[in-house]
């Protein structure tokens, strides 16, 4: 069984439980185990996995989310729209009527792909058909809106939504992000796998 450090458990790196780690947290115990080492780890591995089931439905969407979420309306102008993910740093936003009834979501790798990426959309597809060919990049999109690029339906989760809900939603559909809306549809925060990594660690740790 494998345990994961703080930096790890959501990435590449890991700490793998030894017998020797065992054999020592018995023995730091006060008093009698009439437990073996491989029925210690198999108990803590099924404890862990219990763990993180029951953190992962204790806290839910409206709980992680970001309100007051940056948004562009389907007419909005690409040129505004880039503008303002960039002044706020951010990668992606949700496309929303006048009621504030998510329509869409725009990323940077929709931007990307519609300036030739390719189906990887990708920084360097751009850099490579920039290279290749003479002109602007972003002609293909010049004057056009938000609506002409924005990613139709959009998935949504409301306040209730679980973050093993949410985690599952945003593996599924390779999506970095997911509006949270009231029960007519219209937005009221943001998760991100940021929020997300965030929400377990501050249990876990």
């Amino acid at each position: 069984m494998t345990t994961k450090t703080r930096g790890g458990f959501f990435g590449s790196s890991s700490v793998e439980l030894s017998e020797e780690d065992i054999l020592a947290a018995m023995k730091s115990i006060h008093g009698y185990l009439d437990i073996t080492p491989s029925d210690f780890k198999e108990v803590y591995g099924i404890a862990f996995r219990h763990a993180i089931e029951r953190l992962s439905n204790m806290v839910k969407a409206g709980d992680i989310m970001t309100p007051g979420v940056i948004s562009v309306g389907p007419d909005t102008p690409l040129s505004e729209t880039a503008q303002k993910m960039e002044e706020a740093n951010i990668s992606g936003v949700p496309v929303v009527a006048g009621d504030r009834t998510v329509l869409g979501m725009i990323s940077e790798k929709d931007f990307l792909w519609k300036m030739g990426a390719g189906k990887t959309g990708s920084f360097m597809g751009v850099v490579s058909e920039c290279l290749s060919n003479r002109g602007c990049v972003a002609m293909p999109i010049r004057g056009k809106t938000a609506g002409d690029i924005m990613v139709s339906p959009v998935i949504t989760a409301q306040r209730d939504a679980t973050v093993f809900e949410l985690s599952k939603k945003l593996a599924e559909h390779h999506i970095n992000r997911i509006p949270v809306t009231d029960e007519q549809g219209r937005l009221v925060g943001i998760v991100s796998r940021g929020d997300i990594v965030d929400s377990y660690c501050a249990k876990i740790f």
